[in-house]
């Protein structure tokens, strides 16, 4: 369903101030998403003001009534996050002249914690976000030292809010485990008109070397150690020698590019790509890969179904909620990656199988409806912005 279907209004309007050190034109996950929860809340008439981390001369966000943009530096291991640089004295003067009703912290940084401290001194309810498991990324990072004081942090932090947001049941139940509390599962919509199979091109797939009968293997996101790529190669490989004319096709930028185009010269590394551009290279390939284990979620396992394309993914965050092995894709339990290279392989000699699996996948994404979900996020943002209890610290 297109993002502008309407919707109705509802019975009362928020005063919402987001909090995020990662948005649009940022190229990531959460970046997305969060864009798609204000985009939709604004849409609702809700008045949001935007706390983000950005050039404070760059062009003020579409779709927000106030973009406060703050400056920040890049995080040394992962320079695409920016950590924003500001005091919670400065939110509190501004909240206290303009009082939000309900804040909403996207972000675990320096900027999310200093907006979490602004509202428990005002007595302003706030709720977190979960997006990223960086307790998790310090091990691919030479840092894995760091994991337990990494995880203790984000489970302190998140324990400052009335309420952590989560994509799936199995994120929830997985942090529940570790001692996280008020956790409640928010999930995620996709733009069925924007991914679809009517954007598949002959004429892009003849700049990859390739007719439309020759399989295209498709991996899309950032280009990082802990996106599992050497085994997107290793089941690349495999999918080649069963299959000579196979292509090997990456969307995205990354740290690890150079690595990977060394590892696998012959495959096609694109870069990163928006809009109609990236409709058309999801809907003009016929497999998706996605070796991941590092998501919380994974929108582009969502994208890649809008599409029509055949997934092949782990059993972990939205594979493992979406996929329904034999029916819209394939599935293998996590860290068995000789199952994940034979079923590539399956994939690459059986056209009828993965044109089979792409037709379901666009069914079943047709149900995964941004409006909804919107709607969802805003119930439990009024059930939140009620709790006047909020004491000052």
């Amino acid at each position: 369903m297109s993002l502008d279907t309407p919707m109705n209004a509802p019975e009362r309007t928020l005063y919402i101030a987001v909090v995020t050190e990662t948005y649009t034109p940022d190229i990531n996950g959460v970046a997305m998403t969060c864009e798609r929860m204000v985009s939709g809340l604004s849409r609702r008439g809700h008045r949001i003001q935007l706390v983000r981390t950005q050039d404070p001369k760059a062009p003020i966000a579409e779709h927000v009534d106030e973009d406060i943009r703050v400056r920040g530096f890049a995080v040394p291991w992962y320079p695409d996050v920016r950590f924003g640089l500001i005091t919670a004295r400065r939110l509190i003067r501004a909240w206290t002249k303009d009082r939000p009703d309900i804040v909403q912290v996207v972000t675990e940084g320096p900027l999310g914690l200093a907006a979490l401290r602004a509202a428990r001194k005002l007595g302003i309810p706030a709720i977190s976000d979960f997006h990223t498991l960086f307790d998790h990324y310090t091990r691919y990072y030479k840092m894995g030292w760091m994991q337990g004081m990494a995880e203790g942090y984000l489970r302190w932090f998140h324990h400052q809010s009335l309420a952590t947001l989560v994509p799936t049941n199995a994120l929830r139940e997985t942090l529940a485990a570790h001692g996280y509390h008020d956790l409640k599962v928010i999930g995620r919509g996709v733009d069925t008109e924007r991914f679809a199979p009517a954007h598949r091109s002959s004429a892009l797939r003849k700049t990859w070397g390739v007719d439309d009968d020759t399989p295209v293997a498709l991996y899309v996101g950032r280009l990082a150690a802990e996106k599992n790529l050497d085994l997107a190669i290793e089941a690349w490989h495999a999918m080649r020698s069963a299959h000579p004319g196979c292509r090997m096709l990456f969307v995205g930028d990354g740290p690890m590019r150079q690595a990977l185009e060394a590892a696998a010269p012959e495959a096609l590394f694109v870069g990163s790509k928006k809009g109609a551009e990236l409709s058309a290279h999801y809907a003009s390939a016929d497999i998706f890969l996605f070796p991941s284990l590092s998501e919380t979620f994974g929108n582009v396992t969502q994208e890649a179904m809008a599409s029509g394309l055949a997934v092949l993914a782990f059993d972990h965050a939205a594979a493992g909620t979406l996929i329904q092995p034999g029916q819209n894709g394939l599935l293998a339990t996590p860290g068995d990656n000789s199952t994940f290279i034979n079923q590539a392989v399956h994939l690459v000699n059986d056209a009828g199988m993965r044109q089979r699996f792409g037709r379901q996948a666009r069914q079943d994404a047709l149900t995964h409806d941004w409006n909804e979900v919107t709607i969802k996020l805003e119930e439990l943002l009024m059930h939140y912005a009620e709790q006047r209890e909020v004491t000052a610290a």
